[in-house]
């Protein structure tokens, strides 16, 4: 990452600030109902509102844990947060590895997009591989194939053997209902898990990481964020994703309402036809899971229009495992996934 791509932004910003008339400065005038309004922090748009946020509450958990850690998958929501983070210790490196849960099922594109990242900004990746716990019969595969549900302990268990007190992670509360329920600080208990109903107060942005032995903390910088903020942030940060993010021509067939991938761990069922379509993924989970969309949007300003004319979350409209019961995402979360 170069001083090009981050320091500016930062600098930029405090000069809007400094230049940004106040109500006691000649000229001022009120601006029109149509206007974008600052939210949050005043003189803010209301991206940079958010990014402050967020930075905020990443130095705020490395300031107060010993041992935090971020759960990079490639997906873009992980990519943005890796980003923030970056910008919030910048010229420094990020004082922290990323965790990756390999399910063997990712899309060959994320993981390599995930690997040069690493390499270009200097972090140590950790990998947690579900293959590893299949091959020596701590889990079993699943009747419907999917091995989004199998992560659970191998994350539980690289947790534990990294000493991680605290776990950045991308999710949103736009995304599931689920999620909705989080606090941005979000506390599990010795066994991994989430207890809906006992959620901390976060009143005045303050934020209670207290925990015993054992017990560690979910953090998500960019929960209150959507995903129409998340991709303007990276269409004016010019932040690189995956290119599956963007419209491409790929074999896929039909089932559950979805376009889904052909490949090896994916394959079409006898009577599901196989056509080449172009598509792109809202979001790049597994391929035995996830989902693509019809769509001709190539860049990200292509994306920005259609996210913001859609009516789904991504999830809603793209991840298979989310469809296996109207509590799929909460039971997964008690058990300790993320």
């Amino acid at each position: 990452m170069s001083e090009t791509t981050i320091y500016p932004r930062v600098e930029e910003a405090r000069q809007r600030r400094l230049e940004t008339p106040t109500s006691e400065q000649p000229g001022f005038e009120t601006p029109p109902s149509s206007a974008p309004q600052p939210t949050g922090l005043t003189g803010l748009s209301t991206l940079d509102a958010l990014e402050s946020e967020s930075i905020h509450i990443i130095r705020e958990v490395v300031a107060e844990f010993e041992r935090p850690v971020l759960l990079f998958s490639g997906g873009k929501d992980s990519v943005v947060v890796l980003h923030l983070a970056a910008k919030a210790f910048w010229p420094a490196k990020v004082p922290f590895p990323v965790l990756h849960i390999d399910t063997g099922h990712n899309f060959p594109e994320v993981i390599d997009f995930r690997d040069r990242t690493v390499e270009r900004l200097g972090l140590r990746l950790e990998v947690a591989a579900v293959q590893d716990y299949l091959d020596d019969g701590r889990l079993q595969e699943r009747a419907d194939g999917t091995r989004n549900p199998l992560q659970t302990q191998p994350l539980l268990d690289a947790i534990a053997s990294g000493r991680h007190d605290a776990v950045f992670g991308g999710a949103r509360r736009d995304e599931d209902k689920a999620r909705a329920k989080e606090r941005i600080l979000s506390l599990r208990d010795e066994f991994g898990q989430w207890d809906p109903r006992n959620q901390r107060p976060e009143l005045w942005d303050l934020y209670n990481g207290r925990h015993t032995v054992g017990q560690h903390v979910r953090a998500f910088p960019i929960s209150n964020w959507t995903e129409l903020d998340v991709w303007r942030y990276i269409e004016r940060e010019g932040i690189e994703l995956p290119p599956l993010y963007y419209a491409h021509e790929r074999e896929v067939y039909r089932r559950d309402g979805m376009w889904r991938a052909v490949s090896e761990v994916s394959p079409a069922h006898p009577g599901e036809a196989i056509e080449r379509r172009t598509v792109r993924y809202r979001t790049v989970g597994d391929m035995s899971c996830t989902g693509a969309v019809e769509s001709d949007a190539a860049s990200v300003a292509d994306v920005v229009r259609e996210v913001a004319t859609s009516t789904l979350t991504e999830r809603g409209a793209t991840r298979a495992d989310d469809r296996i019961s109207e509590a799929a995402m909460e039971d997964r979360k008690k058990d300790g996934y993320f």
